[in-house]
């Protein structure tokens, strides 16, 4: 069995020094392009995988980093996961994943200990735990960095990654408003969640703009869930009138929507039109397969291991919103 390739052997095939190995293996900054695009070839060929121990050793850092989590939705955490492990992969840091609950009033001390105890070198928030002050509040204290996957209050805070949840929103009841509707329900997500209010703002502005009026009974709670959609569509399907189209505030709660339709026999779209937000699997999984706003959730994520591990990233970035229109959403009944 062959031996396992040395940073002494790249050193020398790539014709650099160890501490210029290190560097590029660390994502360190003062190496040339050129340089740093030999070394990693040499360490692609070789198949060279550093120890994390001697990584450690060598410097201050562990080369590990969490992502902290609390959300309902499995499709939105399987993405997040999955995009913030790619970039950190790629990066050769390794991806703690620690589910929390953010109303706990331990959370503080529970991250901070997780912190201590696996000698982080940064930690990914993801919503809502992007919104808790006190948390925001010890992280900046202490100097960690930190990112923030689609932040609402407090936007300074940190590094972030983030769409326009105002726009998206508004977009997607603007797709509705295009189709004729104008009694258009919407089921608005957990409290803690900046976004929940962001897309009910997004929904009132496009009302607004086509001179609606906004009625506060057209909207309805939900908790993010596919059982808290299905509930909330049930009250609203016992208006009467009754909406002609319903907007969720994800796609969890607007396959809800769409079981509680299938339950009382309403045609989707012919009677009822439904559109959710996020295009997770489940958007193409449920019949008929649903519109909604594309929310780049993975590469959010992605984006978010980036910003916190790339030397040259920048603080902030904004991705791109996409209109996904399928076929739970047609012209309003007359």
């Amino acid at each position: 069995m062959s031996s396992r390739p040395t940073i002494k052997e790249v050193s020398k095939i790539a014709g650099v020094s160890f501490k210029t190995v290190s560097r590029v293996l660390n994502n360190e900054k003062h190496v040339s392009e050129e340089t740093r695009r030999r070394v990693e070839e040499v360490v692609a060929r070789l198949n060279f995988r550093p120890s994390h121990a001697a990584r450690t050793l060598a410097g201050r850092r562990s080369f590990q980093v969490a992502l902290l989590y609390d959300n309902p939705s499995p499709y939105y955490v399987y993405h997040v996961q999955l995009g913030a492990q790619q970039r950190c992969t790629e990066l050769g840091y390794r991806l703690l994943l620690q589910p929390v609950d953010s109303q706990a009033p331990d959370l503080v001390s529970n991250v901070m200990a997780l912190i201590d105890e696996a000698h982080l070198d940064g930690v990914i928030l993801s919503p809502p735990v992007t919104e808790m002050p006190a948390l925001l509040d010890e992280l900046d204290r202490r100097g960690l960095p930190y990112v923030r996957i689609a932040p609402g209050a407090r936007k300074a805070s940190g590094m972030a990654a983030a769409i326009d949840d105002v726009a998206a929103a508004r977009e997607v009841t603007e797709h509705l408003i295009g189709l004729g509707h104008r009694e258009i329900g919407f089921i608005r997500g957990l409290e803690s969640h900046v976004s929940t209010w962001e897309r009910l703002q997004g929904y009132r502005e496009a009302l607004e703009a086509h001179g609606i009026a906004f009625d506060e009974g057209l909207v309805a709670a939900g908790e993010n869930s596919f059982a808290s959609g299905s509930e909330a569509a049930r009250k609203l399907l016992d208006r009467n009138p009754r909406p002609t189209a319903i907007f969720a505030g994800n796609d969890d709660m607007a396959a809800g929507v769409i079981a509680a339709a299938h339950e009382a026999e309403i045609d989707i779209p012919g009677e009822l039109s439904i559109a959710g937000f996020d295009d997770s699997d489940l958007a193409r999984a449920v019949w008929p397969p649903l519109t909604t706003m594309r929310q780049p959730v993975r590469e959010l994520a992605y984006a978010a291991a980036d910003l916190m591990l790339s030397p040259e990233a920048e603080p902030r970035v904004t991705l791109e919103h996409k209109l996904m229109v399928r076929s739970t959403t047609g012209p309003a009944p007359r």
